[in-house]
Formats: structure tokens, C-alpha cells, sequence
């Protein structure tokens, strides 16, 4: 195959890769209504028990994904994009397998740590996107893989209850057919994106959490926009995190009213992420189109914030969708600044980036959304939005700093 053959996979290739980013989101979210009544089955009834190992289970996946996406990145960039996006889903398949039949929590427990680590395939899709991406263009092909992401999000939940209330094991079941069914057509029309010639050693030292961040401090512009992504992270986890409990004790919202609510904010992200990125960078540049958005972020969360009546809420759902623009816009501009053959290595860093705004967000925002119901005034209840909005004014600050001057620089390789 030719290096002109590798370097243009066509359209299937890339709607085989956003299937994968998809199904490696569903891992995070089909089993969310089901696995802590399984743990409660496990616990023999002790809810209390259950809901600690919930956390377990949560904090684990993610130090799985933050240990390992360096890792699957750095081995990208020597064996190529193909076999270790292929073998992510096949070993994610087999995986989900493993938890439909597991006898015990210790079994279920094993098999969610290996979900964590077949599940961090996102920064190799990312590199492959970058390998078959002209720079200009890779802010849209990155808005679509967070649409991708969106979607696993939206439906892995859906599926699940849907399934589980069938048979708590059921969407184990199906997750697993989906995804060695995803493998088998990616071996047929998948082809490598890395040319051999642009592939180099692989060495573990470099593929370590700590190491792998090197590569973000070997430009000063890059190491900024990845502390601006580490922060536009911690800011998202607020809704995750808090979102029930505040609608709930503000708004009086019914779990329909929640779940449609959520819903609602899936939805508007992900046509922001299909639809908005590419035309906006288009017009505006990666540098102005990331301002706006982060504008946009602000202002969506400051009415989460205040807002004090529940449809005056859901107003800030387009500013926190627009939000969405700035994220590939930010990576799109680094993945410039990297050689080909350290793409993988880049998305790796970013993938650990993201992991470990999973495992700080979450007992950031409770806390913080605790302290504001012990002072037992309303007001004071959108304190984690609030929080949300600042740090978002502090990326944006930085942004300013970081982000190059006229939005689409050329490449630097």
C-alpha cells in the first residue's frame, strides 16, 4: 500500500473510527443503570456497601485510562493506528463478555479495569484523524469525534436501562456484539493511517504518565493549551456531578424532568459538535472560534447558576453547548505543533489529561455543591456552576496568552 493509500482512508474508514470513539463512550454509560444494582446483588442487599463501590468502580476506570492512554498513544506511533484501534475493540468485546458472566464483585471489578484500559483508544483515534487530516480541517474532524463522544454518552445510558430492564446482565450482552461486531468491520475496511516510514521506537519511559507529559512542555504554547484543556475539564464535571441534586433541591425537578433535561444538553452539544465546529473555525479561526466559545461557556454557566427558576435554566443550555466548539479548536492547534510521529503520543498525554479531570472533578464539585446546601441558602445552591464559570474565565484568560494570533498558523512540520 502506498503512502498516498494510507494517507487518505476515505469516508468509511472515518465513520469506522467514530463508531469506535462511540462504543468505547457507551463502555462509560450503558452500564450506569445497572451495575449498581448489580453491586447491590453482590453486597446482598447493603445499599450503603453498594454505593461505596460504585465510587470504587468510578475512580478505578478512570486511573485506568489515566495510566494507559499514554500508553496505547505511544504504541500507536510504532505499530500504527490500525492494530491498536482494532485491538481495543476487540479486547473492549471480549471484556464486556467477561462481566455479563462474573460470578462475583471481585470478577466484575476485574473486568471494569480492563474496560478503562481497551477503552482509551480515544487518543489513537485522535492520531489517526491527525494523520489523514490537512491541519486547516482538523478542528471539524475533531468536533465530530466529540460528537462521537457525545452520542455514547446519550445513548450508553438509554440502551442500558432499556436492556437492563430486561436482565441486569443484558447490555454486557449486547455491548459485547456490538463491539466485536464493530472489529470485524474495521479489519475489512480500515486501512493504517501511519506510513511505515513515519512510525518510530517504541520506549516504555516515554509512554509513562509523567513522561509522556514531556512532550507538552517541549513547546510553551503547548503546554498552555494543555493546561487550558485540563482546565476546561475540571469546569465540565460540574454537571455530571451535580446536575441531579441541584435541580432537584432548586427547581424541584422530577427524575423526567432531570433526565429530559440532560438530554436536552447531550443533544444541543452534540449538533454543535456535528454541525457548528467546522463552519465556525472556517469563518473565525481556531484561535477567535475558541474565544467565543469559551464566551459562550461562561455565560451558559453563570445562568445555571442564578437562574432562579427552572426554565429560566435551561436558557444556558445553548452557552454551555456552544462551549463545545472550543475544545478541537484548542486541539486541533496542537496537534500542528507535533511531529506526525508523535501524534499518538500527544493524544495519549490528552487522554490522560481527561482521565484525570475524571478523578478530581467529582470530589471537587460534591464538596464544593456540600458546602453550599450546609449554608442552607438557595442562592448559594449553584455554587459548582459558579465554579464552572471561573474557571472557564481562567482558560479564556490563558487562551488569550497562548493561543497564536491569526487562528490558523501554518503547520509547523
Amino acid at each position: 500500500m502506498t503512502n498516498r493509500g494510507l494517507r487518505t482512508p476515505g469516508k468509511p474508514a472515518f465513520i469506522f473510527v467514530f463508531i469506535t470513539v462511540a462504543l468505547d463512550m457507551m463502555a462509560v454509560g450503558i452500564i450506569a443503570p445497572v451495575l449498581p444494582k448489580l453491586l447491590i446483588e453482590f453486597r446482598h442487599g447493603d445499599v450503603a456497601s453498594a454505593a461505596a463501590w460504585v465510587g470504587v468502580f468510578a475512580t478505578l476506570w478512570a486511573a485506568m485510562q489515566f495510566i494507559f492512554a499514554p500508553v496505547i498513544g505511544s504504541l500507536s506511533d510504532r505499530f500504527g493506528r490500525r492494530p491498536l484501534i482494532l485491538l481495543s475493540n476487540l479486547g473492549l468485546g471480549l471484556d464486556y463478555m467477561l462481566m455479563a458472566v462474573a460470578p462475583t464483585l471481585h470478577w466484575l471489578l476485574l473486568g471494569r479495569l480492563i474496560s478503562g484500559i481497551t477503552s482509551a483508544s480515544y487518543p489513537t483515534a485522535g492520531a489517526y484523524i491527525a494523520d489523514v487530516t490537512p491541519p486547516a480541517e482538523r478542528a471539524g474532524k475533531f468536533g465530530m469525534l466529540g460528537a462521537a463522544f457525545g452520542l455514547g454518552f446519550i445513548l450508553g445510558p438509554a440502551v442500558g436501562g432499556l436492556l437492563g430492564g430486561i436482565d441486569l446482565r443484558l447490555p454486557f450482552w449486547v455491548a459485547a456484539a456490538l463491539s466485536l461486531l464493530n472489529t470485524a468491520y474495521g479489519y475489512l475496511i480500515l486501512p493504517e493511517s501511519l506510513p511505515a516510514d513515519k512510525r518510530r521506537p517504541f520506549h516504555l519511559r516515554n509512554a509513562h504518565v509523567v513522561n509522556s507529559l514531556k512532550l507538552l512542555r517541549s513547546h510553551h504554547e503547548l503546554l498552555g493549551m494543555a493546561a487550558a484543556l485540563f482546565i476546561m475539564g475540571l469546569a465540565h464535571e460540574a454537571l455530571p456531578n451535580t446536575f441531579v441534586l441541584y435541580a432537584d433541591l432548586r427547581y424541584g425537578w422530577s427524575e423526567e424532568q432531570v433526565g429530559l433535561s440532560l438530554a436536552a444538553i447531550g443533544v444541543a452539544s452534540v449538533c454543535v459538535s456535528m454541525l457548528l465546529v467546522k463552519p465556525l473555525v472556517r469563518k473565525l479561526g481556531e484561535r477567535r472560534a475558541a474565544m467565543l466559545a469559551l464566551t459562550c461557556g461562561i455565560a451558559g454557566f453563570l445562568v445555571f447558576a442564578i437562574a432562579p427558576l427552572g426554565s429560566l435554566f435551561l436558557l444556558g443550555i445553548a452557552g454551555v453547548a456552544l462551549w463545545g466548539v472550543a475544545n478541537p479548536s484548542f486541539q486541533a492547534l496542537m496537534s500542528r505543533r507535533v511531529d506526525a510521529t508523535e501524534q499518538g503520543q500527544l493524544q495519549g498525554a490528552l487522554g490522560s489529561i481527561r482521565a484525570l479531570t475524571g478523578m478530581i472533578g467529582p470530589v471537587l464539585f460534591t464538596q464544593v455543591f456540600a458546602a453550599a446546601v450546609g449554608m442552607q441558602r438557595v442562592p448559594l445552591l449553584g455554587a459548582p456552576f459558579m465554579l464552572s464559570a471561573v474557571l472557564l474565565i481562567a482558560t479564556l484568560l490563558l487562551g488569550m496568552r497562548v493561543l497564536p494570533a491569526g487562528g490558523t498558523p501554518g503547520n509547523h512540520h
